[in-house]
């Protein structure tokens, strides 16, 4: 990439007032980076505006403020030894540069939900590239198109649909807090997932830096590279500044309902027959499985709960003989319902209460906790002795705050081919668990991550095989990791493999094509083809 740079002498003597007397740099390669990026960047004023460095009184609240989980914000944590957060493209630029001339790495962070901290951690020298600032959207309601910024989070885009028009929706996922930038990236799903498919398969067009510091959109970046970053994670072949979003239907209005069944109001056997008929529903219903240990009525007890949570595009009227049709073990009644516009259903579906929009434009959540995500592919229905084995496994003490949710696949999914973009999985699948296990202490982490993976070890033989798959947002460094340095093909396709089946081969192609000194990498960043490395690439 060619710079234009003016008088160095000028350039240095600015740089050093604004900074001398607020840091001590660390490292010599950590003051070449900044004596870097002051000659790199066109307007010196602006570039001083947007880094911290742990001397400044900013570093720690800029740093935290995007931080989703507690097992990455520790003393012990490694910290960036700059955070740069952009207000336009432009000043990402020399970022890249920079980075690359120094030997350092860049983790990009859109919204801070990587469930294994990698957007804002790592164990080689970095800086982060916070996009918090690039937040623009744009809304054409005649095209129904919008423009994201990846930095906006997903609360802000739905926000600002409904501005425009409340029959226009899209399907991204559920927490309003998440970045778009990362969710769209890997794929991203909700409660449409059924009728539209993923975030990624509504993707029409994007715009990204790469390795070079190139902006590309669609067009100039090439149909493999387009393909590559919707589902196969953007953070390994460039920085995603923007997509360009299809925008889809919804009815005036939706109806949703919450019904809670304990095993001893039969919550085993009606969740066994929703594995059966959940991906076989109307694609405009979709009805999720929450599996949590509660107080039962018994004084003193405890039991198993199955919350059935459900989105409906379209009236009671109508949903009422489906759900006697199709599912009348749950026992729907017309008082369970409640009918509301979709951004109504956006609130309701995530458990804000029904009312005033702007609580979606918050951008961080409350009571961040410590956390662990695992995910899983069922495809054949779990028997009841399954079920049941899950249940026992919930009674034990680190279950307080576990969940499982299953969530229905079928409808559009089964007709969107497993090679349409990097996310493979497709028809077969009836379902996807997620797991989840909170805590509240740093020194009880590694009880309560043993817990998941004893769970994960039970699931085994009830869930996909060969290769047992993954979802690359719920990202789980448990089933991998690339080696520091180069990884092999060999070593990234234990994950890759996981989280993409087939589509893992040509994400390599493509990778080793974009980024063929694997610049933009992390402990499972898609792999290089090749060893050969370069000083930028190291």
């Amino acid at each position: 990439m060619v710079m234009k740079t003016p008088s160095i002498c000028s350039i240095l003597f600015a740089f050093f007032v604004l900074f001398s007397c607020s840091w001590t740099v660390s490292s010599h390669g950590h003051d070449d980076f900044l004596q870097c990026l002051s000659l790199q960047s066109k307007d010196h004023t602006s570039i001083s505006n947007i880094f911290y460095t742990p001397e400044n009184s900013s570093y720690s609240s800029i740093l935290n403020f995007s931080v989703q989980n507690l097992r990455f914000a520790s003393e012990t944590t490694p910290k960036p030894l700059v955070i740069i957060t952009p207000v336009n493209e432009s000043q990402i630029q020399p970022v890249i540069y920079c980075a690359k001339e120094n030997g350092m790495q860049i983790r990009v962070r859109s919204g801070g939900h990587d469930l294994e901290g990698l957007s804002y951690t790592s164990e080689e020298p970095f800086v982060i590239l916070d996009l918090v600032n690039l937040r623009e959207i744009n809304i054409d309601v005649e095209k129904k198109t919008a423009w994201v910024q990846a930095g906006a989070r997903l609360g802000e885009l739905y926000y600002r649909i409904a501005e425009k028009s409340r029959t226009l929706g899209f399907p991204g996922g559920v927490c309003p807090t998440v970045g778009a930038g990362g969710h769209i990236s890997g794929g991203g799903y909700g409660t449409l997932i059924r009728k539209y498919g993923l975030a990624a398969d509504n993707v029409i067009d994007a715009r990204i830096i790469d390795v070079n510091g190139r902006i590309l959109d669609r067009k100039s970046m090439g149909e493999d590279l387009f393909w590559a970053i919707r589902g196969g994670g953007g953070a390994s072949f460039g920085v995603i500044l923007a997509w360009k979003l299809q925008l889809v239907d919804v009815p005036e209005k939706v109806t949703v309902f919450t019904i809670s069944r304990t095993v001893e109001q039969d919550a085993t056997n009606i969740v066994h027959r929703w594995q059966y008929i959940a991906h076989k529903f109307d694609e405009d219903l979709v009805i999720i499985v929450y599996i949590r240990r509660v107080n039962s009525s018994q004084d003193g007890k405890r039991t198993i709960q199955a919350t059935f949570q459900s989105l409906f595009l379209g009236g009671v009227d109508r949903l009422l003989p489906l759900m006697q049709q199709s599912f009348p073990e749950l026992g729907l009644q017309r008082e369970d319902c409640t009918e509301m516009s979709w951004i109504e259903s956006a609130l309701y579906i995530y458990g804000l209460p029904v009312g005033p929009l702007d609580v979606l434009l918050n951008r961080t959540q409350a009571n961040i906790r410590y956390l662990k995500v695992k995910a899983d592919y069922v495809q054949k229905p779990i028997s009841k002795n399954g079920l049941e084995g899950i249940w026992k496994r919930f009674f034990e003490e680190e279950a307080e705050d576990a969940q499982l949710l299953f969530f229905p696949y079928g409808g559009r999914m089964d007709e969107i081919s497993e090679s349409a973009i990097p996310f493979p999985h497709r028809a077969g699948n009836l379902y996807k668990i997620n797991y989840a296990v909170y805590w509240d202490e740093e020194e009880e982490s590694e009880r309560y991550l043993n817990w998941s993976r004893r769970l994960y070890s039970y699931m085994a033989p009830y869930v996909s095989k060969f290769p047992r798959a993954a979802y690359i947002n719920y990202r789980d460094l448990d089933i991998g990791v690339n080696n520091k340095g180069n990884t092999s093909y060999a070593q990234a396709s234990i994950w890759g493999l996981k989280y993409f089946k087939n589509n893992f081969n040509k994400l390599v192609h493509v990778k080793t094509k974009v980024d063929p000194t694997n610049f933009f990498r992390n402990e499972q960043s898609i792999p290089i083809l090749y060893s050969k490395w370069t000083k930028n690439g190291k």
